[in-house]
């Protein structure tokens, strides 16, 4: 994988539409672009309800792969809700959704479920990964600690984006949340919007920039 991250980048656009099996847009929004080089599968972890869902919705060349259902009594005893009073639905198994990037990269975008009780889920869902962008709400930090430690103990590369929630808190300093999270300093972290694609897409480069780094040689570095 080579090439220079931007916001500006260019990238398919266009969505399956399933009335007419075509696309939205001008282009195929179902088959890989001819100049796919490199498939890259990444995890879009982070506790339940921080917006992975949103944001694998704001990037996807392709109509995303949902496994929503919507919350229940019985479901409200197990999960906390915290924070998330407002959230009527949750993934049961997995989100997918994929974008092409230049260079001919193309992430498949594998969103994971944010309770414990799909924890035995994580092995299934994760193999074959190169690396995780963790979503993280400052609303409620400690929240993501759980996900945090199953993507370490798991040994995947990852970079940590702060989903910026309208109400969430100004006050924190980078070195307070890193401090917070217990990040490493070689490890990426920024800020987004997962409902913007472009602020979205800024997030997964930085990740694979950083896998980018990783894997060069030491001379490169």
């Amino acid at each position: 994988m080579a090439f220079a991250p931007s916001s500006a980048t260019s990238r398919t656009t266009s969505r399956t539409d399933p009335a007419v099996g075509g696309t939205t847009d001008a282009g195929d929004g179902i088959h890989l672009p001819d100049t796919a080089l490199d498939l890259v599968k990444i995890l879009v972890a982070g506790p339940f309800g921080v917006g992975k869902t949103t944001l694998i919705d704001s990037v996807s060349e392709i109509r995303p792969l949902h496994t929503e259902e919507p919350l229940s009594e019985a479901s409200a005893q197990v999960d906390d809700l915290a924070g998330v009073r407002d959230k009527s639905t949750t993934t049961v198994a997995v989100d997918f959704g994929r974008i092409s990037l230049p260079g001919g990269v193309v992430l498949y975008l594998f969103g994971t479920p944010g309770q414990e009780r799909f924890r035995v889920l994580w092995d299934d869902i994760a193999y074959g990964a190169l690396g995780a962008l963790v979503l993280v709400d400052s609303r409620r930090i400690d929240a993501s600690f759980d996900v945090l430690g199953l993507v370490e103990e798991s040994g995947l590369p990852y970079a940590v984006a702060f989903n910026a929630f309208p109400d969430a808190p100004r006050h924190y300093t980078e070195e307070q949340l890193r401090a917070a999270l217990d990040l490493d300093a070689a490890t990426p972290m920024v800020t987004c919007d997962a409902r913007d694609a472009d602020s979205s897409v800024d997030a997964l480069l930085a990740l694979v920039q950083h896998l980018i780094d990783r894997n060069a040689p030491e001379d490169d570095r």
